[in-house]
């Protein structure tokens, strides 16, 4: 946490950090557009920033690309601000929010449509492959409820909404499963509870054609202490202002917040 507050009163590294929040998945390059510093400066400013965990980068091909990663910044919120502050808190953000709204929202449709998350757990790559694969385990993160297949690749990936709900044949299959290194499978399409959301049974039918994608990468971390990186990815997605990104983003923010602490504590806690 001290790398955080190292990292944060500068302001061209929070500079770089606005521009992540805008808009995830930058190169080197396009951050460092219009900014009155040289290439150098950027790559500096962004090893910081990686250092406290504030951004993660991903390569694809040739390039870098780097992402916003708010785990840190929710640790220190959950450290010095109550429960019982938070209510307040929202309350008084929330016109600041509205009123900047339409600006945000103009700037997040160039967003690249897919979410990245890592998070580093003290833990091994087997132990987190097993978190992601044992239903004694995912119970408890999901908070009963979660995937339920064999995990073996073209196998369903049947899945339960509710705690006191049936596993549901959803469409969903295993694309890749290597145990300690990567797990994935395509995610559900919206379902008939979800048309509330919609304008429109033409808006909603539209919108359940969409077949997203989630992978988990597991590695070393760079550095012993940490442990483990595990990089989810969720992409596939035909829009970046969709329900379904917008509802998976936030659901895997809560989900890897919670996983982080079974691999660590070595056993599932017994179900309430």
């Amino acid at each position: 946490m001290d790398a955080v507050f190292r990292a944060l009163p500068d302001a061209s590294r929070r500079q770089l950090l606005d521009r992540l929040h805008v808009r995830g998945g930058q190169s080197l390059r396009e951050l460092g557009e219009g900014l009155e510093m040289s290439r150098q400066a950027v790559s500096k400013h962004l090893a910081v920033l990686e250092e406290a965990r504030l951004v993660t980068a991903v390569r694809r091909g040739r390039e870098k690309l780097h992402y916003l990663d708010p785990v840190p910044i929710r640790e220190v919120a959950d450290r010095w601000i109550g429960k019982y502050e938070r209510g307040r808190m929202a309350a008084l953000t929330q016109p600041k929010r509205s009123l900047e709204g339409p600006a945000m929202e103009a700037k997040d449709a160039m967003d690249k449509p897919e979410f990245v998350y890592v998070i580093y757990i003290r833990a091994t790559p087997g132990k987190i492959y097993q978190a992601l694969t044992d239903p004694a385990f995912t119970r408890v993160y999901t908070g009963g409820t979660g995937p339920e297949p064999d995990w073996e690749v073209g196998s369903p990936v049947r899945w339960k909404s509710a705690p006191d709900g049936e596993f549901e044949e959803l469409g969903q299959r295993v694309l890749e499963a290597e145990p300690g290194r990567r797990l994935s499978y395509t995610w559900h399409t919206l379902q008939p509870t979800h048309r509330a959301l919609f304008d429109s049974d033409e808006e909603f039918t539209k919108a359940c054609e969409e077949r997203s994608r989630v992978a988990f990468g597991i590695e070393p971390a760079e550095v012993p202490e940490p442990g483990s990186k595990l990089t989810i990815t969720h992409d596939g997605f035909t829009s970046p202002d969709g329900r379904m990104l917008e509802g998976t983003s936030g659901g895997w923010v809560m989900i890897l917040s919670a996983l982080k602490t079974v691999p660590e504590k070595g056993e599932p806690a017994a179900r309430p």
